[in-house]
């Protein structure tokens, strides 16, 4: 059986989003800047242009999160719709790449995976 895998539903793209909004002001709390939040449009047709205003964007394939904080450090996140992120991040000069992100079965439980980045990559412990 062939799943595309873009075109599941697995996690509801809002809820996450709603996810990243609840734990923003925490962040900025800790001296962090947060991008505002990106949505694609799976129904536009290659190349999707990344949005800010959710309202223009009639079915969404993902929603992303610029986060940045000192000495340069910064954390990039992309969840799709299908159940994975696209994770990078700079923590120092000698500290960057991507961080394994699949599997993600829920807006929560996608909260939980991006404290854990955000401690990973800007040095607060979980």
């Amino acid at each position: 059986m062939n799943h595309d895998l873009s075109m599941e539903r697995v996690i509801d793209l809002d809820e996450a989003a709603a996810e990243v909004a609840d734990r923003a002001p925490g962040w900025r709390a800790a001296g962090l800047t947060v991008g505002q939040v990106t949505w694609r449009d799976h129904s536009v047709p290659w190349t999707q242009r990344f949005e800010t205003d959710r309202s223009l964007v009639n079915d969404p394939d993902s929603v992303g999160v610029l986060i940045s904080g000192p000495a340069e450090a910064e954390l990039s996140v992309v969840l799709f719709r299908g159940a994975w992120a696209d994770v990078d991040f700079v923590a120092s000069m000698d500290d960057a790449g991507a961080l394994p992100a699949s599997d993600i079965a829920s807006a929560r439980e996608f909260g939980v995976q991006l404290d854990g980045w955000v401690a990973r990559v800007f040095g607060q412990s979980s």
